[in-house]
């Protein structure tokens, strides 16, 4: 059973669920922007929506001076294209119309005129080739910057909240989410900027060669602005929607090929296809509200471009007749060509709704990660190398920076004093109780001490808080009353840095990383010799099989370890945990999914890895922990019963019924 699964369990022996929700306190960086973070209530929902314009805002803040260059270039594409546009009353007016019927026109002004507009033109097609590869860079970039520090979140993040997730869904915040993060920056954004600087830039020229045609092109143009305002809300909520359910679907997808070969076993593929069938419908249903909203948008500016062009036809028309405001013929055709341009930006935005209501939906999942809150650790003492020097009276142990001598403890006291205390692994827990809640404990009254080199060993039924007190020890979760001591310092004093560096874990589930063999023993020591990796094999007894692979400790594994059997997984995972070499050890079910004849040999591994340490074991084959130290038995989050082997069975009561009628205990 995993490790997760276990939580579950203990969770819901006291019909309880998790509720880790927070405000986040801290900022984020994304090189130089800081990512003000949101908060959230006490329901788990932020006070206040994410906002497009705060995630793009801040993302791309460092990257504002390329945005200035873009910003130039795409306000001289714009100037270029109205530019070249307004060529066109002078081009027929002045010179296009007094060349008809003349018997040797001199095109000499023409050529030079269609000269001056072709270079106007050119300038405009470079500026838009530059500030479209710009925001292709920062793009890039920008979502580069945005997946490292949400990947960095995560590291920060507490147990609890992967407790509470499924891979799926935090794998979409890195493929899905961000992917409309890249497709807004890189295209609305310019598309954004292009649209201001064009529009503002046309209505100049419009007013210029007829105000009162501008004039009805303006209050059409709010029409139009406001009709896709209206549909891009409807379709924005659409949108959020569909973001939520396509990681439903990522989630399911990823569980169910992990689970491939209980499927199998179980018949269950006709079952999976349904269940799958289900929920890919819902993000059908959600994509296609969605969508059905935002593809509407561009036929409706088009018809409404189209009528525009008319509706000036007309009027202008009308106003060339009557002579009325000068209005020529130029200015007409000149003015239609605006329209249309006018229009061809409003219509790109529109049709940009989609992105930009998908982006929406995304950046607010993002800053939803991002607002998390990170793992608090307020601990002061700090695991060091330390070297012993006796004095006249007393022992004097000063700090080593050359990474020499014994691990100490440096504590740092309120009157500037620093104090060090060997690791020697002697763990207290006085009187702790602890719950995932309030008010619903899964630990009561824990009392035990684990002498330096005991093996302290834990087993009860599913749910009776083995796991909770080795996770607690670790400080994925924080007591809510009583004491837990380390050498004697509490370990809330302790930073968690330090305090898991002089921790071993031994899992049921173990988890191998793509590398090779080496690269994931040396997990437990990044700075190990290849002398001590394969130390730590023999004494793990994983030697032999890794001699015989193909490229022995160069072999590479991928897929978590596939290719291997689940007892040379767990050597590996106890070589892992030899080469780390902490004083103190926590192995939970380190051998309940292995054959008999391959736990013999795990279970020399262990032995050695055990020897000297202070241990905490959790087993459900009783005959792993009978040379144990101290047994404790709990139930609902209660030591029922502690004591030796031999002193347990002679009490004859809940151990003695576990031991003789050879039940499972597992957790």
């Amino acid at each position: 059973m995993s490790n997760k699964s276990i939580l579950n369990e203990e969770i819901k022996e006291v019909e309880t669920v998790y509720d880790m929700d927070g405000t986040a306190t801290e900022d984020m960086s994304i090189g130089s922007a800081q990512l003000t973070e949101g908060k959230q209530d006490k329901g788990g929902k932020k006070g206040k929506k994410t906002s497009l314009k705060f995630i793009v805002g801040t993302v791309l803040h460092q990257y504002r001076f390329h945005l200035i260059i873009v910003g130039l270039c795409v306000l001289m594409s714009a100037v270029a294209t109205v530019l070249g546009t307004t060529f066109i009353q002078p081009l027929i007016d002045n010179l296009i119309t007094p060349l008809i019927g003349t018997e040797n026109p001199d095109f000499s002004r023409l050529l030079m005129s269609l000269g001056i507009m072709a270079s106007i033109y050119f300038v405009g097609i470079m500026c838009t080739a530059l500030y479209s590869q710009l925001m292709v860079y920062i793009s890039q970039k920008s979502l580069k910057n945005v997946r490292d520090t949400m990947f960095a979140r995560l590291q920060n993040l507490p147990i609890a909240y992967y407790d509470r997730s499924n891979d799926g869904d935090i794998m979409s915040y890195f493929s899905n989410d961000t992917d409309t993060l890249l497709h807004m920056i890189a295209q609305g954004i310019p598309q954004l900027m292009n649209t201001a600087f064009t529009v503002t830039a046309i209505l100049v020229a419009m007013f210029v060669i007829n105000p009162i045609l501008a004039g009805i092109t303006v209050v059409y143009a709010g029409l139009m602005l406001f009709i896709a305002k209206t549909i891009g809300q409807a379709s924005a909520k659409n949108f959020r929607r569909q973001q939520e359910t396509i990681s439903d679907v990522n989630s399911y997808v990823e569980e169910m090929i992990s689970g491939q070969r209980v499927v199998k076993v179980f018949n269950h593929e006709e079952k999976c296809k349904s269940e799958f069938a289900s929920i890919n419908d819902k993000w059908r249903d959600a994509s296609f509200n969605a969508v059905r909203l935002a593809v509407s948008i561009g036929p409706i500016m088009s018809g409404m471009g189209h009528l525009l062009y008319v509706i000036i036809a007309i009027v202008g028309g009308i106003l060339s007749i009557n002579s009325i405001g000068g209005t020529s013929i130029g200015a007409i055709v000149s003015f239609l060509m605006m329209s249309k341009m006018f229009v061809m930006p409003i219509m790109q935005v529109a049709e940009q709704i989609n992105n930009i209501a998908m982006a929406s939906a995304g950046s607010e999942r993002i800053e939803g990660l991002l607002s998390e809150e990170e793992e608090v650790d307020n601990g002061y003492v700090t695991l060091v190398k330390a070297e012993l020097d006796l004095g006249e009276y007393k022992e004097i142990i000063q700090e080593n920076e050359h990474d020499r001598g014994e691990w100490c403890w440096k504590h740092p006291h309120g009157d500037g004093t620093v104090t060090f205390h060997k690791l020697v692994g002697h763990v207290e827990l006085d009187h702790v109780d602890f719950g995932y809640v309030p008010d619903k404990l899964v630990l009561h009254d824990i009392t035990m001490v684990a002498e330096p080199g005991e093996k302290i060993a834990l087993v009860g039924s599913t749910g009776a808080g083995k796991t909770t007190i080795t996770n607690l020890i670790n400080r994925f979760y924080d007591i809510d009353d009583g004491k837990i001591r380390y050498d004697g310092i509490n370990i809330n004093k302790i930073k968690k840095q330090s305090l898991r560096k002089s921790l071993g874990v031994v899992l049921q589930d173990v988890n191998l990383f793509s590398g090779t063999i080496a690269d994931n023993i040396r997990y437990g020591r990044h700075d190990a010799t290849d002398e001590e990796v394969i130390e730590a094999a023999k004494r793990a007894n994983a030697h032999d099989f890794i001699s015989v692979m193909p490229e022995g400790y160069n072999t590479v594994i991928d897929g978590d370890g596939n290719g291997l059997s689940q007892g040379q997984r767990q050597l590996l995972s106890i070589s892992r945990a030899i080469i780390a070499d902490t004083p103190l050890m926590i192995l939970d079910e380190a051998t309940s999914s292995i054959d008999t004849r391959t736990e013999v040999l795990v279970q020399k591994g262990m032995d050695a890895l055990m020897n000297g340490r202070t241990c905490f074991v959790i087993a459900h084959r009783l005959s792993t922990i009978q040379n144990s130290d101290c047994i404790m038995v709990l139930e609902k989050g209660n030591i029922i019963e502690r004591g030796s082997h031999e002193s347990l069975l002679a009490k004859n009561g809940r151990y003695a019924q576990l031991h003789s009628g050879g039940e499972a205990v597992e957790d």
